[in-house]
């Protein structure tokens, strides 16, 4: 490739992910050792992400330290996903605000590079090598396995670098699975493959470097052999340390120095509106790494931290919302009530103004604390109308790292409800389930239909909600919905009877379950 040519001095900090392994570790210092001697006339360091060390701050700051003037941060990770979407920039963008006479660029990931084809490609031949046997490639089934992210654009990235392989090298076919989070895993996905008739498999791991995910895929491949005899399963090595990946990275820095660096961002979920994840339009970037940054050094020397643990602060009320439940506190009688629904009772009468208002609350055994413990662990609470979503206290949910979820104005929401002949709030439930399956707390205000299509759900689907809180408002099927929702034995559940409720007391009882699970990640994290 031309060299980068300055005109100011220029300083090129790489962006790693980071691992626990040390076997990744040392194959990404290999490689930023590679970069140097294949551009020693440009200033190269390299800083983490995540666990290890030193930090992506530490490695910008030390070329602002040495002079640089330009600095231009490449990702070194295979694709854009949130780490190169949210995270790096937002570390970047930190010395750009406080470094406004320095000349800050971003690049763009490593992605489908044709030099990354040629570098797969070498490693599927020297794997065919390894067998004594002569297969054609079109009795070959080629597997390729990605990391999986959260983002379908990142996803779809592999399955099209694995279609140019198959197609390219001429395989008589190819199968996509993943590490982690997006389907279908790792072993669902070589099992499917090797049901598909061809004399062999050839796995390659989609990835950088060695670490704890690529050792897991080739002791998938390697069960997958000894389960299934009849097929030749081949294990090709991942890009590695390799001189034609320096080069990528270098074009990246390229690129970014020119103005040229690109994302896809006609598919990026960020930018449009892509299918099913309509909502994330817009988000602003936001690091998710911060708790894991620099771990390995944290470890290292713990007496750098006062705590191995996260301290978390005790919810602090506002002195008019303070005195209010003083007040309630002092109303009435709470003797009779559990002391753990205390908190979720009080908000309640709190929302509604009517210290009557719980006579008929419904608490299924055991769920307060089981409703702490599903929002502490799935972090996701979905709701049937977006007053119940707004009604959530964004400073609860923030320090506790929990997401929202409605369907009910989503466009395939729409068609759903449209298809089937119910109504949006019910499309959304059904959504919901789709979507996040058991793994989330599910808050109806509004919709008795909502309360219906999910009590279905949970009878004829095995649906398992970690907990179902019903209590919307209304005089058509709300008490016989709600009186349903009661006998659903299959679920964690808080409702009431009768016609009253609405969506803020639907939001009003989750904000008790977070006050709870802040207030008890407080009494457990003080010094």
């Amino acid at each position: 490739m031309t060299p980068i040519e300055p005109h100011a001095p220029l300083a090129i900090v790489i962006a790693g992910h980071g691992s626990r392994d040390p076997d990744g570790l040392r194959e990404f210092e290999a490689l930023m050792a590679l970069l140097k001697q294949r551009a020693p006339h440009l200033l190269v360091n390299h800083g983490y992400l995540e666990f290890a060390s030193p930090t992506i701050e530490e490695a910008i700051g030390e070329q602002i330290a040495a002079g640089a003037q330009r600095v231009v941060m490449v990702p070194g990770v295979l694709l854009a996903a949130t780490h190169a979407k949210n995270d790096m920039p937002s570390e970047l963008l930190a010395f750009a605000q406080s470094h406004t006479d320095l000349d800050f660029h971003f690049g763009a990931p490593l992605g489908l590079h044709p030099l990354l084809l040629q570098v797969v490609q070498s490693r599927i031949i020297a794997a065919e090598a390894q067998s004594p046997r002569t297969v054609r490639r079109d009795d070959t089934c080629l597997v390729v396995v990605g990391r999986g992210t959260s983002d379908p654009d990142a996803n779809g990235e592999v399955a099209k670098f694995t279609r140019m392989l198959e197609e390219g090298m001429g395989f008589g076919s190819s199968f996509v699975c993943y590490s982690g989070t997006a389907k279908p895993l790792v072993a669902d996905g070589l099992r499917a493959a090797a049901q598909l008739g061809f004399t062999r498999l050839i796995v390659v791991p989609f990835f950088l470097f060695d670490g704890v995910l690529v050792k897991r895929i080739y002791a998938a491949a390697t069960a997958l052999q000894e389960r299934e005899p009849g097929v030749e399963v081949l294990q090709a090595g991942y890009l590695g340390v390799h001189p034609l990946v320096a080069d990528v990275l270098l074009v990246r820095a390229q690129e970014a120095v020119e103005g040229r660096a690109a994302m896809n961002c006609a598919l990026c979920k960020y930018r449009v509106q892509i299918v099913g994840f309509e909502e994330q339009v817009g988000e602003p970037q936001r690091p998710h790494h911060w708790q894991v940054r620099g771990l390995s050094a944290k470890e290292a020397a713990p007496e750098r931290i006062t705590t191995g643990v996260t301290a978390f602060a005790a919810y602090l009320p506002h002195p008019i919302e303070a005195e209010s439940f003083r007040i309630i506190a002092a109303g009435r009688d709470w003797s009779a009530f559990p002391p753990d629904q205390l908190t979720i009772l009080q908000r309640l009468v709190h929302t509604s103004g009517d210290f009557h208002a719980v006579d008929d609350l419904y608490f299924s055994a055991g769920v307060v604390e089981i409703g702490i413990r599903a929002l502490l662990r799935c972090k996701w609470v979905v709701t049937d109308v977006t007053m119940v979503q707004t009604g959530l206290k964004r400073a609860l949910l923030a320090q506790l790292g929990i997401e929202t979820w409605c369907g009910v104005h989503d466009p395939e929401t729409v068609l759903m409800a449209e298809a089937h002949g119910i109504t949006r709030s019910a499309a959304g439930i059904r959504r919901a389930w789709e979507k996040f399956g058991n793994d989330m707390v599910l808050a109806i205000g509004d919709a008795p239909t909502a309360i219906m299509e999910a009590t279905r759900l949970i009878r004829t689907q095995g649906w398992r909600p970690q907990l179902v809180i019903g209590l919307p408002v209304g005089f058509v099927g709300t008490c016989e919905a709600k009186a349903d929702l009661q006998r659903c034995l299959q679920v964690p559940r808080i409702t009431n009877s009768g016609t009253r409720g609405g969506s803020p007391w639907a939001a009003s009882v989750v904000n008790g379950l977070m006050i709870d699970a802040v207030n008890q990640l407080a009494a457990s994290t003080a010094p």
